[in-house]
Formats: structure tokens, sequence, C-alpha cells
């Protein structure tokens, strides 16, 4: 071997830095600067000096670890009062180090215990597993989040107060996700310490994170974290009383580590949105209805399978069950007068117990198909009660008639004879005798709801429905049946009017005015849920600003034009405005979310839309992150549903925009063609295309994102969709390369299959492969399916599917893992075990979430570490 000398100069300098680079480690990171709260005097408890039942005195050690505050609460700023007890109000105030690196600590005169607390903020931005090191004489316990990571009971031996005469104490790697953490550290000074003391602390990095990825300082800020996502109270719904004056908020908040959740209901003035009663200890709470007479409402608790129907009474005070221990209570509707109450209630079918079932048709499958649910009356206040249906098949509700003596219903039949492969059945019930009308049997049929003049029924279906009267498209385009639309029949010349023909949006909701002349639509409006005023006078809609992008839930004053909503927008936490319908604006009522998001700073959202071959306009928008810089390459994630329905603004959710950009990604949503809210002609491209239409545009609409963005790092782009957006992930992968990862959510690898086996997947086939069967659409079915072109896939993709995922059956999943692992392609399933299509048990869902980001960290951000701590090989 040559001596290194002899090395050319290049060769050289190129050994010592690739030799320094091997050998280089991150110095580690002093605390200079502490925010400090006391200190605080406290004492040793009565009878400290006897030995308990097990033979030991209450110690400085047993002190320490008592609980005197909440810390996971303590969030402060500098100069922030806290209110110790009734007379001791302290302040936290700023502390600095000195030049040794010591912070001291004046703990005020000697033989007295003195309680610190010390904060500071660790920014990070990637995932890591730092060490602490502190040097102090006082005992201490440090905590991250709320969470203790280290704990030293012991008092040094020494007693000086320099930093040299003192050791570090060791800790343990400690999890840091991306974003901002809190840490704590709280000691206490026996007395015996000098007057001034202190500590020294300091975070050692791994070797894998750089300098600029971590800092400390005093600033709160901070930026999503899945913590945010799903802690703290969430706003639920909201009931507004009939004169308008008064509001019941519907609250839940995460009980964690378990999958428990705490229900309650705030009474709020309108006004001023003053708290007036708050009511607690209920178990789960659901369906707030106030009635519409007297300062009266009702609701239902939950427990398992029984529930209680409560009236709780503004004037008495009182809250009383009218109806208790019911087993499988389903939902109720007051009287217009309030006399009585219509609910249902299920009941199940007799178990088999021969371990063989004969199935009476596809629905068969669903284990609760032979349940029937059938409606009742219980009066009001006595509680006297009659059942109103029974029969082979259930009954739903649908409306009450204004005076009272009539209520309309529908039941479902199955058709297997053409699509929608089962029929709606109406009907009016006289509930003086109990006599039964029939109005119509429908297909594509929804709801059906009496004006308030009785005037009209207002029906809400497809398209298709009345024999496609609601359509607007050519005889030979098949419509998109789930692009719901409105239709009126009067009772008086028995005339049907498809009123929202022409009208974009979809129908979500409808709510009639008091007098009959109006009807409030809450719509699908592209990517936004907006709430429209439609005047039967000039037959048009109107839009109205309720003060969000999107609205989670509407109620409406009986008896006056003013309305309240929990609206959110796509970097806006939920909140409730108060709508005045007649003047069209809205004020701020409450921000409920408000402490949870008190600190956290999101990255702005705008729109961006290009044109697709065929002259369309693609709607989507960008999500960036909190510091965004366009001097700097960002990985990116791209999002779709593809589907029958757009993406819409609302914060959260389950796939959370926000937080994929809070971790450093830039996030492009998009809105192919199909999608509801933009118009029959759009939503109809939806019907027999799986696939085509929708893979091309999210293709040709990242690529052209792509080259409009040069701060994205085209080379780490990855997708993600679930449900048919996990089948579009699958086609998409197995038709480019242009992702570096993907992820596909509860996803169809065999259209046949789902259509088969999945318990919706034929009745969603009546739409979306309107007359397309196996036998006679091999094109689609198979041609279109992923897993029949597995071997085209390259793309390392992550399969996350739930156990007992009843629409999307988990084999979806498992048998693109068996080609791929076949084929030897990069591909991980993680299942969820016990949960549906919906992630919903909190720490499941916890992991779940975290499972998505550090996929992509693994390979957009080539940081492995965290998806090597949620999985290591074993």
């Amino acid at each position: 071997m040559r001596p290194l000398k002899s090395l050319p100069l290049f060769l050289l300098i190129f050994c010592l830095l690739f030799t320094r680079s091997l050998s280089a480690k991150e110095p580690p990171v002093p605390v200079k600067h502490w925010l400090q709260l006391g200190p605080v005097k406290i004492h040793l408890p009565a009878f400290h000096g006897v030995k308990n039942l097990n033979g030991k005195t209450f110690a400085l050690s047993d002190l320490l670890r008592f609980p005197f505050s909440h810390v996971k609460q303590l969030q402060p700023i500098s100069g922030q009062k806290f209110q110790w007890d009734a007379n001791t109000i302290l302040i936290w105030h700023k502390l600095t180090a000195n030049d040794s690196g010591f912070t001291e600590l004046a703990s005020g005169s000697k033989k007295a215990i003195r309680l610190h607390y010390l904060v500071a903020y660790i920014h990070v931005q990637r995932y890591m597993e730092p060490r602490l090191e502190i040097k102090t004489p006082y005992p201490f316990q440090v905590f991250v989040d709320g969470q203790s990571i280290l704990l030293d009971a012991k008092v040094s031996a020494t007693d000086s107060c320099r930093a040299a005469d003192l050791t570090f104490t060791k800790s343990q790697p400690f999890k840091l996700e991306t974003g901002t953490h809190r840490i704590l550290v709280k000691l206490i000074n026996n007395g015996k310490k000098p007057s001034v003391c202190g500590l020294q602390a300091q975070i050692i990095l791994p070797d894998y994170v750089k300098t600029h990825e971590f800092k400390i300082d005093l600033n709160p800020a901070e930026t999503m974290r899945v913590t945010h996502l799903l802690d703290g109270p969430k706003v639920r719904s909201v009931a507004l009383s009939p004169d308008g004056k008064q509001c019941i908020i519907a609250y839940q908040q995460s009980q964690p580590p378990g999958d428990t959740a705490q229900h309650w209901l705030e009474l709020r003035r309108v006004k001023d949105s003053k708290l007036l009663q708050s009511y607690r200890g209920f178990s789960k709470v659901q369906n707030v209805l106030w009635a519409p007479t007297g300062k009266r409402f009702a609701f239902r608790s939950s427990d398992k399978d029984k529930s209680s129907l409560w009236i709780a009474d503004l004037k008495t005070g009182s809250s009383i069950p009218l109806l208790e221990n019911v087993e499988n209570l389903g939902n109720f509707v007051w009287a217009p007068d309030g006399s009585f109450i219509i609910y249902s209630i299920n009941e199940n079918s007799q178990k088999n117990k021969t371990g063989l079932k004969r199935l009476m048709g596809m629905e068969d499958r669903w284990p609760w198909w032979r349940n029937r649910s059938f409606l009742y009356k219980v009066n009001v206040p006595s509680g006297t009660k009659i059942r109103l249906t029974a029969g082979k098949l259930s009954t739903q509700l649908n409306s009450i008639s204004p005076d009272g003596n009539k209520l309309l219903f529908t039941r479902t039949i199955p058709d297997y004879s053409q699509r929608p492969y089962s029929k709606t059945q109406y009907f009016i019930l006289n509930l003086s005798n109990l006599s039964v009308d029939s109005l119509w049997t429908l297909s594509w049929g929804g709801t059906a709801q009496w004006s308030p003049d009785n005037r009209f029924l207002l029906l809400t279906g497809g398209p298709s429905m009345f024999n496609g009267l609601g359509s607007n498209l050519p005889e030979n385009i098949i419509p998109n049946d789930y692009d719901t639309q409105a239709y009126l029949y009067d009772l008086k010349n028995k005339k049907i009017t498809a009123i929202s023909k022409t009208f974009k949006p979809a129908i979500n909701r409808a709510v009639w005015s008091g007098d009959g002349k109006r009807i409030y639509f809450i719509t699908t409006d592209r990517d936004f849920i907006d709430l429209y005023e439609y005047d039967l006078t000039y037959h048009s809609f109107i839009k109205i600003n309720c003060g969000g992008e999107v609205i989670h839930d509407f109620s409406k004053a009986a008896h006056r034009p003013v309305a309240v909503a929990i609206v959110s927008g796509a970097s806006l936490p939920p909140r409730i405005t108060v709508i005045d319908l007649k003047k069209r604006r809205y004020r701020l009522l409450l921000k409920p979310e408000q402490p949870t998001y008190a600190h956290v700073q999101f990255g702005k959202v705008e729109r961006w839309t290009f044109v697709n071959k065929h002259g369309t306009t693609i709607e989507g928008r960008v999500y960036y992150p909190p510091d965004f810089s366009p001097k700097h390459r960002y990985p990116c994630i791209v999002y779709y549903y593809g589907g029958t329905t757009p993406v819409t603004r609302d914060f959260g959710g389950r796939y959370p925009k926000e937080l994929w950009a809070a971790n450093g990604y830039v996030v492009y949503v998009l809105q192919p063609s199909g999608a509801t809210g933009f118009g029959q002609a759009f939503s109809a491209l939806h019907v027999n295309d799986w696939g085509k239409i929708v893979s091309e545009e999210i293709i040709d609409g990242t690529k052209k994102f792509l080259a409009a963005h040069p701060f994205v790092d085209s080379t780490k782009v990855g997708c993600i969709g679930a449900s048919y957006g996990g089948f579009m992930t699958m086609t998409l992968v197995s038709k480019t390369n242009l992702f570096a990862a993907a992820v596909a959510h509860a996803g169809i690898s065999s259209i046949s299959s789902y259509w088969g086996q999945g318990y919706w997947g034929y009745l969603y086939s009546a739409v979306a492969t309107a007359n397309s069967f196996p036998w006679n659409r091999k094109d689609i079915y198979v041609d279109r399916s992923p897993l029949f072109n597995a071997n085209k896939i390259n793309t390392p993709l992550l399969l996350l599917h739930g156990t007992a995922d009843t629409n999307v059956p988990t084999g979806e999943s498992i048998q693109l893992f068996t080609a791929l692992k076949l084929l030897g392609k990069t591909v991980e399933l993680i299942e969820i075990k016990g949960q549906n299509h919906h992630i919903m048990a909190y720490g499941k869902r916890k992991r779940w979430t975290k499972t998505i980001i550090a996929w992509f960290d693994r390979w957009l951000k080539k940081q492995p570490q965290w998806w090597q701590r949620l999985y290591p090989k074993k």
C-alpha cells in the first residue's frame, strides 16, 4: 500500500474530509436559559419522621415525587402569572446561565425547603432520541411534555455549588418527534445547601442529528403534533334553542392512554357566550334536541348497549330520565308541540345456534342485517308509551307533520333486478288510529320531510330519482347518483319539481325556515361545505358565509332567523359561529379548542389548479410548512381520494394535511374528475372509470405542480390515499415511478373481489360501475385492478388495513402484499387489530398516524430512525 503522503493532493484532502466526517460528532447543546417559577416554600408532612407500616419514614425523595401541580398543563411564557394558592401569586421569570454554563437559583434562607420549577422549550426538525445530562446538588425530576424521563432523588454529598465540583447525571435517551417539546425540571432544595446554588444542563444529540435541526429557547411557539390532533376537548355538536338565545354544545375528550372518552354538555348564552350550566357525570352523550316549546331539551346517554333519554328543564334545573336503561335505543324526534317524542328501538335477531346459516340475500352477510328497527311514541312528561310499527322490515322515521298527527317513514326493500339493487318505500302513518297510506316506491330515494306550512314534502335523492327527473345530463350519460339532489312535492297538485337540477353543489342536508318560504341547504360545494338559502318564491340559491370553509354541524332556531354552526378550515381549528340568516352574516361565538392550539403556528394554505387534457380546471390546494422558505428544497406528499366525494377543507381529520406540513412536507391535495360538488357533468365521470381518468389527472397534475414549484424536490415525492384513495395509490404506483414512497390505507387491489366480498361492494358498484360486471367488463374488473399489475410496481409501498374492516376486506391489502413479496418488491403491511374501515381506538390511531409520517420520513427524508423505533427488526 502506498503511504498516505504519496497520494495526490485532491485524494489526500478527500481522505481527510471523509475521515473527519466519520468521526465528527455534534457537541453537547447547553441549556442557557430557563423560565423559573418559585422558589416556593414547602414543608415535610406532619409525622414525617415516624415509620409507616412498611418501616419507612417520609423522606425528601418522597416530597420530590409528590405532584404539587399538573406539570402537563404548565406551558409558560416570561412574565406569566401563576396562582399557587389563595395568598400566593408567582411569576414565571427568565434565568440565564453564567459563563461556565451554570444557572444560579436563589433559594432564600437556609433550613427552609424550597421547590423550583424550570421550563425550556426544545424545537426539533426531525425524529430523534437525545440524552439529557444535569449537574446539580439538588434532588430533581425531569419531565418532557408532562412525562417523567429522569429522576435523581439523592442529595449531593458536597456542599460546593461550583460546576467543577459536580458531575453530570446520565439519562436514558428519550424520544422527540418533529415539533416543539416542553422540558420541565423540578428541583427541591433541602435548605442545607448554600443560599445560592443551581444546575447545569446539556443535551447530547445522536450522531445522525445536526445542530441546526435542534434548538432550545424560551419560546412556546409550536407546530402541530399528533397530541394536538387527538387530545384536549373536541366539540362534537351544537343545538340552538327555539328562541335562538341559548345553545347546547356537546364535547368529547379522549382519556389516554386508554380508548375511553369523557363526554359533557355546556349551556351557553348566545349573545355573549357566557357559560350558564355544565352537564357532566353522564356516559356517552348523543342527539341533543331542544323541545319546540318551553325551556327544555332532550338528550341520550349511552353505556354499552343500554341508553337513557333525558329531559333537562331549565326552569326547574332538573334532568329527569324519560326512558331509562333501554336496550338498543335509537334516535328520537320531538313532536311540533313538544307533547311527545318519537323514538326507535333496534331489535336483535335470534342467534343461530346450529353454526350453519342460509343467506337470504347479499345483505344477509352483514352481521346486523337481520336486526330490525321500529318506531315508538312516548308522551311527555308522563312517560307513557306505545309501539307504532312492526313487521318484517325496519322502519325509519323521516318527519312529523306540522300538526303532529302524522308520521312520514320509509322502508328499504332489496331488488336485485336493477340498480341500485334496493328500493325505498315511503309511507304516512296516522297517529290517531295507526293506519298507513303508501306514497311511493322509488329507486335512488333518500330522506323526506314536511314543510312547516304543510304545503310541500321536501325529498333528497340521486339524480335518477323519479325516473331521472333530477338529472341534467344527456340520456346516454349515466349520472353519479351520489350527487344528491333536492325535490319538492306539492301536496295539493301532486307535482314534483327537481329544484337543484342546475345547482352544482351536492345536497347534504336541508332545514326549513319557520314560515316555509325558504330552505337552508348544507352542501358539498367543490372542496367546501357551505350553507345556501333557497327562496321558494324566486327559485334562487344564495350562499351564506358561516365563518369557515367547512360546516361540521348546523342548528337553526325554530322561531327566529338565526343559527349556530361548528365550522373549520384548512388551517382553522373548529370554532362555533352565530349566523344571522336574515342579514346573511355571522359572528364568532366560541373557540372551544383554542387552549389546544394556543401556541401552534400553521403554514399558509393556497389554492393551486391546473387544466387537464380535456380543458377542465382541476381544483387543488397546497399546505406549506410553518417555517417555509422558497430557498429550501422540500419533500412533498400528494394526497387525494379520487372517488365520488372531494377532499374537503376541514381541519385535522384522519388524514391531517396540517400535521404532515408541520413535519416539514409540502402537501399537495387535488380533486380529480368524478367528485360531487362540481356539477353533474363532472361527477358523472366517476361512473365506470375506476382509476383511468383519475390516475392520469393525478400524475399529470403532480408533474405540473412540481414544474411550478421549484422548491419541491421532484425526487422526494410521496403519495397517499385511503379506501378508494388507497385503490388510487395502488393504481398510481403500477403506472408511474414518479413517487418515491406510497401509502395505501384500506385500498382495493382487485375490483372484482371487492365487488363480491366487500359488505357494500356491489352496492357501491351500482354507481361506480353502473351496468358493468366482471363477466362483461374485463377491461375494468381485471385490467384496472392493481393486483393484476403488481409486477409493474417499483415504489416502496406501505399497506395499512384494519383487521375488522367491513367496507374493504383486509384481504385486499393481503393479496397485493403477497404478490409484491413474491416479486421481491419493497412493501410493508401493517394490520390494525380490531379496527374497522376507520381507525378509531385512541392508542391505535395515534400509532397509525405516526406510522404514516415515519414511512415518509424513511423514504423521502432518508431518516429511518422513527420507523425503526416503531417497527424494529426482531
